[in-house]
């Protein structure tokens, strides 16, 4: 008879005498344990026999259990088995009598509880116990698993002899059909004995070398020599690494006898004598130029796509931006005599423009692009300087919360692009939260951290200490399938209207250019955090130079006679920077490349500061011009300007301090305070 997973789980309650088993049976059908109150030991005995998960029983009780009956049972007991009793059990004064102690012993797995109990502590017991019978139940399972696969085993065994005949008759047929398969998928099969440098190969092989008939002799040597010089020493280390590792895996190109160059792919392992020496090596080669050529198709396709998506957002954002400009000053034109309106118009013109030129920030930020003025820095300070800005962007319906490590390390970064990229992340949990819902918090936290290889893997940059600036939210989370796309420009969840789809591009943008990734981790209805992760910088810390209030430059107009060197090869840019600086009381001497700037320095008298954009035609840009400016005239001061830096390395250099930059479009308030910065002196 097999007993039921309800006899398994049951508790057995021996206790004639008194309340004790109604007491125990409903404190524990409370908790939903099946009970099985017994009568009488002969009773209890028997529903032992039959199955439970543990037994309470009454210590008086207990010695009228017939002994040999009860040790019988216990030495029935499977290997598996060592059932839990609950003895309740009396108060003592002394020791207990040698009988009743001999019959505790004998039951082996045992708690032994005094009257009276707490209900708290039966219960307890009994869960105990529970999980101990549960325990030993699914060792019987695992027991008569092993025996059944033994079983099993037995009956393998039996027939693995008379199926050895019949599998040796099957493996010439199973060779061939490979042969056949392998050809079928373009793949070639070889067999390299390492000894002698010779190799077995089938016709496959040899086809993809772009031979018809077969090679007479084969070896590395040969394979070496196919495969064209570019990728030689690559393929060397990989047989190199082969012969220690076991594996080959391998991509290279091959010169046919036709000149026709073919990708293929090698893939082997190697065989090794007792003594560790490898004696052979066989694989597969197959030819993939097509499925690259494919691959290559594919991924033009997909940056034509995102080429197509950053240009319709671009238009579709500067067409916006333009139509106010383009408007405003349409209506401008036709009734200038009206002030108070030219006024309005001018501004909502300028509010346009500006945010053109933040969107131009970001899409240079994403792109790695954006000048670059980094500083040593530590980040804490900062963030407590921007906080009231941050305060005010979460709006004051979200809990925005600071948890800053007063140990953090210093970090090299572009305080500006590092304050934006909070903001943008700050904006960006707010608007994941639903306006006025209860426990809307975001958390903004730093803290030093130590990533291994692991942890940077696939992020290109490499192990070793970092700064984790982390922004977390209560919101509704991103999506799976989203998580990929949330760096691409101009794409976004929000509502038109509700933004760019440029924040985090910008963030993105930012920790790659400071050297270090950002990492999301998200749960849909249970918010998000972006963690930027930024070297540690081995420099001690400066002072900070954030985008926060600072004193305020009074407008410099220039010294009697100073005269700006002005370089610029766009007509438009120029007329305007001339009308700026003569506004400004300075004599402008232009030239519109550094051929002409050169020549300038050679002929006028006088020239106190170089005014040059970077980017410029005929071979020389603007710090290549500043160079050769300041060795034709020590201690000539220069400014340059750019909106665009066409080589990273260069935008990373002209923003270390060493020449001083004004991002374009600026204003001629801000060329004057640059002015003022770099010829130094008071207003004038």
């Amino acid at each position: 008879m097999i007993a039921s997973a309800a006899d398994e789980s049951r508790v057995l309650i021996l206790a004639p005498r008194g309340r004790d088993a109604g007491v125990i049976e409903h404190l524990l059908a409370r908790s939903g344990t099946a009970v099985a109150v017994c009568a009488d030991p002969a009773t209890w005995l028997t529903r032992l026999r039959e199955a439970a998960g543990a037994a309470i029983v009454t210590e008086e009780a207990l010695l009228d259990v017939e002994a040999a009956a009860l040790d019988a049972w216990l030495d029935r007991q499977p290997p598996w088995s060592d059932f839990p009793f609950i003895l309740l059990a009396t108060r003592q004064a002394g020791r207990r009598p040698a009988r009743a102690a001999a019959t505790i012993a004998r039951l082996g797995n045992v708690v032994l509880l005094e009257r009276p109990i707490n209900a708290e502590t039966l219960a307890s017991a009994v869960a105990s116990a529970l999980r101990v019978r549960r325990r030993q139940y699914q060792a019987r399972e695992h027991i008569l698993e092993r025996e059944q696969a033994q079983a099993r085993l037995r009956i393998a065994n039996e027939t693995l002899e008379r199926r050895v005949e019949e599998r040796t008759r099957e493996v010439e047929s199973a060779r061939e059909t490979l042969a056949f398969a392998l050809d079928c998928a373009g793949m070639g099969s070889w067999d390299l004995d390492l000894v002698h440098d010779t190799a077995r190969r089938s016709r496959r092989h040899d086809a993809i070398f772009g031979y018809d008939a077969p090679v007479p002799a084969w070896g590395r040597h040969d394979f070496l020599t196919h495969t064209v010089p570019e990728d030689r020493p690559a393929v060397a280390a990989a047989f190199a690494k082969a012969l220690e590792v076991g594996t080959l895996d391998l991509e290279c190109r091959i010169a046919r006898p036709d000149g026709a160059i073919r990708w293929i792919a090698a893939k082997g392992r190697a065989e090794y004598r007792g003594d560790g020496e490898p004696v052979r090596m066989a694989g597969i080669v197959l030819d993939r130029t097509d499925q690259r050529n494919t691959e290559e198709a594919l991924r033009q396709a997909q940056k034509m796509e995102a080429i197509g998506q950053l240009t319709g957002g671009v238009a579709h954002d500067f067409n916006n931006l333009l139509t106010v400009i383009v408007g405003g000053l349409d209506m401008m034109i036709r009734k200038p005599d009206n002030v108070e309106r030219v006024k309005r118009l001018a501004e909502a013109a300028m509010t346009a423009a500006r945010r053109g030129e933040q969107l131009t920030q970001q899409l240079l930020a994403f792109s790695r692009r954006q000048m670059l003025r980094p500083q040593t820095l530590n980040p804490n300070r900062l963030l407590i300087d921007f906080k009231p800005l941050a305060e005010r962007a979460a709006g004051g319906a979200v809990e925005l919360a600071f948890d800053l490590d007063p140990t953090l390390d210093p970090i090299r970064i572009d305080p500006a692009q590092f304050e934006a990229a909070v903001l943008n992340l700050i904006v960006n949990a707010r608007d994941a939260m639903e306006a006025g819902a209860r426990g809307a918090r975001i958390e903004v936290r730093s803290r030093n951290v130590r990533l291994d290889t692991a942890a940077v893997a696939d992020r290109g940059v490499a192990p070793g200490a970092y700064v984790e600036i982390s922004v977390s939210d209560t919101g509704k989370g991103i999506a799976p399938e989203l998580l990929s796309r949330v760096f691409e420009p101009f794409f976004t969840t929000k509502e038109v209207g509700k933004g760019t789809g440029l924040g985090l591009s910008q963030v993105y943008g930012f920790t790659r250019s400071a050297g270090g990734f950002v990492a999301i981790e998200s749960e849909v209805d249970a918010g998000t955090t972006f963690r930027l992760r930024l070297p540690r910088s081995a420099d001690p810390a400066g002072e900070e130079t954030g985008t926060g209030p600072s004193a305020v430059l009074p407008l410099r107009r220039a010294s009697e006679g100073e005269t700006v060197l002005l370089v610029e090869d766009d007509e438009q840019v120029l007329g305007m920077a001339v009308e700026s600086l003569e506004e400004l009381r300075y004599k402008v001497v232009v030239a519109r490349n550094a051929a002409e700037a050169l020549a300038q320095l050679k002929d006028v008298a006088r020239i106190d500061i170089l005014f040059s954009d970077v980017m410029m035609p005929g071979g020389m840009n603007g710090s290549q011009l500043a160079v050769e400016a300041q060795r034709l005239r020590p201690g000539l001061k220069v400014l340059l300007t750019s909106g665009y830096v066409a080589n990273l390395d260069e935008g990373q250099v002209i923003g270390r301090g060493e020449l001083p930059v004004l991002s374009k479009p600026y204003r001629r308030d801000e060329l004057a305070r640059s002015l003022r910065l770099v010829l130094g002196g008071t207003e004038g």
